[in-house]
């Protein structure tokens, strides 16, 4: 590993045109970002921000975030993200106008090989807002998509919409309405084998979704990319706090999500 890596990334502040929750749980944030920043950014990279000190909230680290959209043409630059903590109840209180500081685009980013013609998306709450950047990609590149998206409660449903409107055949399940247990959803995975439209797999974040893809994958002999969540501090491999265990071939090595990710080979991630 690198002592000091080389990293093509800005700092800089930038404003806020909306923060507004797109339900009871999430809110999408959205930065105006000049063109060199959005040119570099690609699915599954994150920005490290540094979250403002509002409404007595007092965060010190920056926070990482994945990137949920980015849009050169509009000048625009997307987050989703769940209150869930000091640094996220301070990004809540931005307001039209506020400035916001960014790192980034920081990290590996998902990779869509040339064989890859049939594209499965896997994922749970926020882990969706990782995977749309994605979804644009495939569809710039003609691939076909199936999007299986997971919440507690359908109202909990995120970007399903956006997935359909690019092409995504979208598949729902939720604890509510009892689908989203770990059995039936290898019973839709193996279905989609079986109809020939599965050639890689796509996920983020959740360990049990992780565990499932990595058997029916070994089972199948199919390939899979996962962005991996995890805290760290200086978001460009210098601390080695986000460092994890992981498999490479027949031995055991030691990777920084922030810099060797976050998007890894799904085979190699080892289930926490």
């Amino acid at each position: 590993m690198d002592d000091v890596p080389s990293i093509k990334a800005f700092e800089l502040p930038l404003s806020v045109k909306s923060n507004e929750p797109v339900n009871g749980e999430y809110r999408l944030l959205v930065l105006a970002a000049p063109h060199d920043i959005l040119k570099r950014c690609r699915a599954g990279q994150f920005f490290h921000l540094l979250c403002p000190q509002a409404g007595g909230e007092t965060p010190y680290l920056r926070r990482p975030m994945s990137i949920y959209g980015f849009y050169p043409d509009r000048g625009e630059l997307h987050f989703l993200y769940k209150v869930t903590g000091a640094g996220t109840r301070a990004l809540a209180t931005l307001a039209l106008g506020d400035r916001l500081n960014v790192l980034g685009p920081l990290g590996e980013p998902f990779t869509i090989a040339d064989d890859w013609q049939n594209l499965v998306l896997v994922a749970r709450g926020v882990g969706l807002a990782t995977l749309a950047p994605l979804a644009l990609e495939a569809n710039r590149l003609g691939r076909k998509l199936t999007a299986i998206c997971s919440a507690r409660h359908p109202d909990y449903l995120m970007s399903t919409d956006y997935f359909a409107s690019l092409g995504a055949d979208v598949i729902t399940l939720t604890d509510a309405e009892g689908t989203s247990d770990l059995d039936n959803l290898e019973k839709v995975i193996e279905g989609l084998i079986a109809d020939g439209r599965a050639d890689a797999f796509y996920t983020c974040g959740s360990n049990r979704m992780l565990r499932l893809l990595q058997i029916i994958g070994e089972r199948r002999g199919i390939p899979g990319q996962i962005a991996l969540e995890q805290q760290m501090a200086c978001g460009i491999g210098m601390c080695h706090c986000c460092v994890r265990p992981f498999n490479r071939g027949d031995r055991q090595v030691h990777l920084r999500v922030c810099r060797e990710g976050p998007v890894f080979d799904m085979m190699e991630a080892i289930a926490w």
